[in-house]
């Protein structure tokens, strides 16, 4: 009978025969395996019939037991209950050999033990995790023809599935099946406790075992097993247990949608992930996308391996702000954002991303995410310096300081930083497809961009807004102002857009060239500059002759630029023009009609707006709108050319243009549509020839504009509530300020002051800036010249373990001292000696008179 218990379907795997588990009976543990089986029998028969032929145990729990019932007495029941007690006390401790004793004992009283007592015996051996104890008890109970309970089995399910032996489970199941137990309860645990001691592939194997024999698993269960093969990269398996779920009548929600796109997006292939996400957004409610669904695609194009996928990217975060009510990014979605932008050379959407990041807490670690996937935190730090963004390099180890993520210091390394020969990531050009190496990026040299070509930059796309602006709301912007007032403020802007006069320069002839000439181009360069004036020349010569032949450009001496006279008057109706950009309250009023004034230029120029925020200036488009621009200034500039009997046609030109109503951009935007639907001749002919037969067509739209906004209104064509950015849908409460904030001029102080903010904050957080990062910090202080930053310079540079050869600090001290900065050049000799530097005596000599000449000034004054 035992044997048969073992082997029933859907779980068939038999066990031993039955003879070799009668033989192995004698093997159970506890003090029944000193004993016989012909003594086991005559003690037995001597008990029943001492009991009157008792049939029971303490459960009556025989397998086939008859007709036959038998009424313990009331010491009975209580002699059972207090071996019980005792049994099942031991059996908790795990004590194999203390239930054993039990049971001797219940024998020795005259009682049989019976199902819950080997249940206890089993219990002791699995909390052992002694499987083969717990299975011969099991077997010595079922040869004593006991049925075994239902929660007998659940432990011995639960050992299995813990020690991972999916086989024994399934026989384990196999018996209850034949017991007529309900299995369900114990074929659930079993695949539970798979999963939870990592054994998913027996967990799969068990479950599609019983699902397929018809049993049907929990909410919980399937949810389980459909994360962890998607954690694990098992797609087969879950889609597999996704359909088995659906099959058993509960439909794939958002949560298993995500599971399966966990796997996707590491495929490689973004496209697949897409096809999910399409059927996501197009389904039933309980299947919409949500936070993480936009995460695991936009990794997916990010990290994709082949070709541009910015614009995809960019779609669906449109998609993702127009669904702003339902849902917001999370630090893992900007983090993705900047990742993606860093990677595809957009550094103006990476910045504006960043600063959303910041605000979370360990916004930054998530961003670094350990080093992983090309380390987009260093590569985010690196765009910046790559563009001369010092400022938002600034800002963004200041947010690395509040998460206390440190510097990464292996790429700075491995790049070659530590050598002067650190690769850069190129910015690719037109439309080529992105060839990326191993680590995801493309690497080599370019010319960067400095810090003061980037304030120039800001400094001119400031002002073409402000132009922009001008010449859309006309001279009402500047107040109560005469039109040659208005003219005088836009070739003011034109001439500020255009930049100073750039004529080509050409090196000085080396034969010409006095020392100092040669000495400071070398330096320049980075080459020696010891020597005589001979060889300093034949240098010259051959740096020269090798950047002409690599097609580099030759090094010229700077010229130092003039400043511009400061017209007040001029810069005061310029700061009346006031940008509206991101103002979205501005904007609805606009185009409500309201806040109009008859006095606009001309129309405003309706473009192909960025699909992130609506505004023209993303860096991808930053080089077509600029090439546009530059081209409408040239024009313009002919003009400025003409004689002044002219200047009156330009203003009647003007006032002319004034009277035309100011284009709405949803009142243009319903006039392309129609426009669009109407390409073809025929079809237009077709469209004139309806309008003129029938005037109250739909197409028909009115000219005035008030007129046309309350067309609008009447039809609910497009609603005011429909007028948002990307800062008001997330919350970028910053966004309108920095963009309608007028950029700092460049200085020589500023920039130095920033230096030695990012090298003290590079240093602060782990960095190891080189020798010749400190000097180059060090001579743009003394070109400033700044002294009062050549000590802090200085005195970190000595930090770091460095020194400078003594030319460089002769110089600092004699410039301090032409500057009259005595105190300054003290401190500094004082810090070299505090430092085990050696001062030159040269250097000394100098500081002692420049000291004895302050103590004792000389009286010129005639006698």
């Amino acid at each position: 009978m035992a044997s048969c218990l073992l082997t029933y379907a859907p779980f068939s795997v038999s066990l031993t025969s039955t003879t070799a588990r009668r033989n192995s009976v004698a093997l159970a543990a506890g003090p029944f395996a000193s004993m016989s089986t012909s003594q086991r029998k005559s003690r037995r028969k001597k008990q029943q019939n001492q009991q009157h032929d008792l049939k029971s145990s303490d459960d009556n729990g025989y397998i086939g037991s008859g007709t036959g019932t038998y009424t313990p007495s009331s010491a009975e029941k209580l002699l059972r209950l207090v071996f019980m007690e005792e049994l099942m006390a031991r059996a908790r401790d795990g004590s194999v050999s203390g239930v054993s004793d039990v049971i001797y004992d219940m024998i020795a009283a005259g009682l049989t033990p019976g199902p819950r007592s080997f249940h206890g015996l089993v219990v002791a051996h699995v909390l052992n995790r002694d499987e083969e104890g717990a299975m011969h008890a099991l077997r010595r109970e079922l040869c004593e023809g006991l049925r075994p309970l239902h929660e007998t089995f659940i432990a011995l399910i639960r050992l299995f599935g813990s020690k991972g032996h999916a086989t024994r489970g399934l026989e384990i199941l196999a018996a209850m099946e034949k017991l007529k137990y309900d299995i369900r309860q114990a074929w659930l645990l079993l695949v539970e406790e798979l999963v939870k001691n990592s054994h998913l592939e027996d967990a799969n194997r068990v479950f599609l075992k019983g699902a397929e024999g018809g049993l049907r698993a929990t909410d919980q269960l399937y949810d389980l097993l459909i994360e962890e093969d998607c954690k694990a990269g098992d797609h087969s398996n879950a889609l597999t247990i996704a359909y088995e779920m659906e099959a058993a009548g509960r439909m794939a929600t958002t949560f298993h949608f995500n599971c399966l796109l966990s796997v996707q997006a590491t495929c490689g292939i973004p496209e697949i992930a897409f096809a999910t996400f399409e059927n996501m957004e197009y389904g039933e409610a309980y299947m919409k996308p949500d936070t993480e669904t936009y995460n695991w695609v936009i990794q997916a194009y990010t990290r994709a391996e082949s070709y541009d996928r910015v614009q995809d990217v960019a779609e669906l975060v449109g998609m993702m702000v127009e669904d702003y009510k339902r849902l917001q990014p999370n630090v893992r979605t900007y983090a993705l954002l900047v990742e993606c932008f860093t990677k595809y050379c957009v550094t103006k959407e990476a910045i504006r991303h960043f600063r959303a990041l910041k605000n979370f807490d360990g916004g930054t670690k998530v961003l670094h995410n350990v080093g992983q996937y090309g380390d987009p935190l260093s590569l985010y730090l690196r765009a910046l310096c790559r563009e001369g963004r010092i400022v938002e390099l600034l800002e963004a180890l200041e947010a690395m300081s509040k998460d206390k993520q440190q510097i990464p210091r292996s790429r700075y390394i491995a790049e070659g930083g530590l050598t002067g020969e650190r690769m850069r990531w190129v910015p690719r050009r037109g439309k080529t497809p992105l060839d990326p190496d191993a680590d995801g990026f493309i690497y080599s040299n370019p010319m960067e961009t400095s810090f003061k070509q980037r304030c120039l930059e800001e400094w001119k796309i400031h002002h073409r807004k402000l132009l922009k602006t001008l010449r859309n709301e006309g001279p009402a912007v500047l107040g109560n102002v005469s039109e040659s007032d208005y003219i005088w403020v836009e070739e003011r802007l034109k001439k500020i857009i255009k930049g100073p006069e750039q004529s080509s320069l050409k090196p000085k002839a080396a034969s010409k060239m006095i020392v100092s000439e040669l000495k400071e181009e070398l330096e320049a360069q980075g080459l020696p500059t010891d020597g005589t004036r001979n060889v300093l020349y034949q240098r010259v010569q051959k740096a020269r002759r090798i950047n002409r032949s690599r097609g580099r450009p030759l090094w010229v001496p700077p010229v130092e630029e003039e400043e511009e006279e400061v017209d007040e008057e001029l810069d005061e109706l310029i700061s009346r023009i006031k940008l509206q950009e991101g103002n979205t309250e501005f904007w609805k009023r606009r185009f409500l009609g309201e806040d109009l004034n008859e006095n606009h230029s001309k129309p405003l120029e309706v473009k192909d707006y960025d699909v992130l925020d609506g505004s023209d200036d993303a860096d991808a488009g930053d080089d077509v709108a600029r090439e546009a621009d530059d081209d409408e200034v040239d024009e313009e500039d002919d003009e400025v050319e003409q004689p002044e009997g002219q200047v009156a046609d330009r203003v009647k030109d003007k006032e002319a243009e004034a009277a035309k109503p100011l284009q709405m951009i949803g009142v243009q935007l319903l006039k392309d549509s129609d426009q669009s639907t109407s390409s073809s001749r025929k079809s237009k002919r077709r469209s004139s020839r309806a309008s003129m037969e029938d005037d109250d067509d739909e197409d028909w739209f009115p000219e005035d504009l008030h007129e046309a906004f309350k067309e609008l209104r009447n039809r609910k064509v497009f609603d005011v509530s429909d007028m948002y950015t990307i800062a008001d849908a997330w919350g970028w409460t910053w966004e309108k300020e920095l963009k309608n904030k007028a950029p700092r001029r460049w200085s020589q102080e500023w920039e130095v002051e920033l230096a030695v903010k990012v090298m003290t904050k590079v240093i602060e957080l782990g960095g190891m800036p080189t020798i010749g990062d400190c000097a180059m910090v060090l001579r743009a202080a003394i070109r400033a010249p700044m002294p009062s930053a050549f000590l802090e310079i200085l005195q970190t540079t000595h930090c770091l373990g460095y020194v400078f050869g003594s030319p460089l600090y002769d110089e600092i001290i004699s410039l301090c001292l032409d500057l009259g900065e005595l105190d300054a050049s003290i401190a500094i000799v004082a810090d070299m000696e505090t430092s085990g530097i050696k001062v030159p005596d040269e250097i000394l000599d100098k500081v002692i008179s420049a000291r004895q000449a302050n103590d004792n000034p000389i009286n010129d004054v005639p006698q």
